[in-house]
């Protein structure tokens, strides 16, 4: 009876000690969802850490798939958690996706939902004791090119909107990347999120415009970016050519390559030496000011 009530006890904290919050990102789903197509409208579920600062820095985390599903567990509430231990609030996006049959959402809506994130914890921060200056991004492999898309094409801030999430700009204060894909062009792009993102034959501009490598300023903010050697899925050619751009634009950035994991090994918690990179990211944080 005693080990069942210790039992009991520790599933109650563990439960407390990562408590979600979901918050719809609009106000109505009509025009957002695809009936027959959509399950749930876009939301993101809110972890807070238990950092008692009332300036807290906060990442909004987008799950990778290829545009057509999320690794929800793996690259959404893993990080989340190890965020919260660290003292960094946490924001698990669920943005709209497509399938092979084109049934779903392309570019802009994925985009569309990450701004609106971003401005929404903005917005609320006071409520939730985050700083507004230190709100980032975090995005593994099709979500890395979604958070690296929010990295480098800004919603700026507009006084005179009658939408108040308008008076708040969407360039992140940080942006973390995960094995992300960067690059539409086919050369060593991930042609099946480019397929799902842009749709079967999209036009060379509009590949160009969502190529990210190709949009890196100097108003870029300063990027961790993360990759393994032998990633055939997404080639580390990726990253480097985004760590590239942001050199060239003197931009901060730490890149980190790893000689072996492949793609999509999340937190690789059961790697000694690929599950350095989380903490590695923290002191990253750290360093650019972040906590």
């Amino acid at each position: 009876m005693r080990t069942l009530t210790i039992v009991l006890l520790l599933m109650i904290t563990q439960r407390t000690a990562y408590s979600k919050q979901r918050i719809f990102l609009y106000p109505s789903s009509e025009g957002i969802i695809h009936k027959g197509f959509d399950t749930i409208a876009p939301f993101m579920d809110y972890y807070p850490s238990k950092n008692p600062s009332p300036h807290k820095t906060a990442v909004v985390i987008c799950p990778g798939g290829a545009y057509t599903m999320l690794a929800w567990e793996k690259e959404g509430i893993l990080p989340a958690k190890f965020f919260n231990n660290h003292g960094i609030d946490a924001f698990v996006l669920h943005y709209r996706l497509n399938n092979q049959q084109q049934e779903g959402h392309q570019y802009p809506a994925q985009y569309n939902d990450l701004t609106t994130a971003i401005r929404i914890v903005r917005y609320r921060a006071a409520e939730w004791h985050i700083d507004p200056e230190k709100t980032g991004v975090m995005g593994f492999s099709a979500g890395g090119h979604l958070a690296s898309t929010a990295t480098t094409i800004f919603q700026k801030v507009n006084p005179e909107a009658t939408n108040p999430l308008e008076k708040f700009s969407s360039r992140p204060s940080f942006s973390i990347l995960i094995y992300p894909v960067i690059s539409m062009d086919t050369l060593f792009g991930h042609r099946y999120s480019r397929e799902m993102l842009l749709g079967r034959i999209p036009s060379e501009g509009l590949v160009n415009n969502i190529s990210t490598e190709k949009r890196v300023t100097a108003e870029t903010p300063p990027v961790f970016l993360v990759h393994a050697d032998d990633d055939h899925g997404v080639p580390p050619q990726n990253s480097i050519a985004f760590y590239e751009a942001l050199k060239k634009n003197k931009v901060p950035a730490s890149l980190y390559i790893y000689d072996h994991g492949g793609h999509g090994f999340g937190m690789a918690p059961g790697d000694a030496l690929l599950n350095q990179w989380p903490l590695q990211c923290v002191q990253w944080l750290q360093r650019q000011g972040f906590q």
